[in-house]
Parts: structure tokens; C-alpha cells; sequence
């Protein structure tokens, strides 16, 4: 079977429509940043040395020290599908981003986005 070809971009190819869809709504790059750590387990440092290999979402996702074990709380529809039905994990972890950067664009408060 083909690859999805979210899969093959990169992640720092994207990462600034994340940053530009937030700071549109008067949010952040920095909670934007607070997110993907959260998320994926990456230190800032981190974060910083993926963007900068400009890695794709395969090995973004495949090198993240951990995803947070709160994950199982994201739920809710992103791209037409719901969040906790894509059975792709790969799939499922880009999407789980896509809805928590979706909810700070949308002003939801970051203890919430956070699942704290």
C-alpha cells in the first residue's frame, strides 16, 4: 500500500502554517511550541534539531521520545474523521496535532488543550 504523502513531508514544511493558523488568532508560537513538547515528548533543544534536518512526519513521529500518555483524551472530528477512530497510528498522531493546534486557534485555554 502507498504511503499517505503527509507522511513523506516534512514537518518543518508545515510547522509554520501551525504558528501562522495560531498567531492569527492572537496565540503564540511558543504555545504552539508548549503543544508539539507536550504531544511528542521533545525537549525545545529538540524541537529545534528536527525542524532544522527538516525531517518528515514519519521520522518526526518515529524519533519522539514519548507520546504523552494523555492522548487517548484528544478526541473530537479533524479533517472529517474522527480523532480516535483513525486506525493509522501514524495518521492518528498527525491528526492528533492538527486538532490540538485547531483548538488554541480557537481560543480553548491551554490547561484544557493540555488535558491537564
Amino acid at each position: 500500500m502507498k504511503k499517505h504523502r503527509i507522511f513523506t513531508t516534512s514537518f518543518a514544511s508545515v510547522y509554520p502554517h501551525y504558528v501562522q493558523k495560531a498567531e492569527k488568532k492572537g496565540r503564540t508560537k511558543e504555545e504552539v511550541d508548549t503543544i508539539i513538547r507536550w504531544l511528542t515528548g521533545y525537549s525545545q533543544e529538540e524541537l529545534q534539531e528536527q525542524l532544522a534536518q527538516k525531517k518528515d512526519f514519519e521520522t518526526f513521529f518515529e524519533e519522539a521520545p514519548q507520546l504523552n500518555p494523555n492522548v487517548s483524551k484528544i478526541k473530537g472530528v479533524i479533517c472529517g474523521y474522527r480523532v480516535e477512530e483513525i486506525e493509522d497510528e501514524l495518521m492518528q498522531k498527525i491528526r492528533y496535532l492538527d486538532k490540538l493546534i485547531d483548538e488554541l486557534a480557537r481560543g480553548k485555554k491551554m490547561e484544557k488543550i493540555l488535558r491537564e
